[in-house]
């Protein structure tokens, strides 16, 4: 199952126009350990920088 992924990190290697995200996997983890509260306790841990 396919699932629509939006990322506006322009400068990350998995970013694509339209702001989509074509990692093949995506990795979040929460901040301050297994649960978040909100989405600013969230990172995406797929980023890697566009050479």
């Amino acid at each position: 199952m396919k699932i629509e992924v939006k990322c506006n990190v322009e400068n990350c290697k998995y970013w694509a126009e339209g702001d989509e995200c074509v990692a093949d996997s995506i990795f979040v983890i929460g901040q301050t350990g297994r649960e978040a509260a909100n989405v600013e306790e969230t990172a995406c841990k797929t980023f890697e920088k566009r050479e």
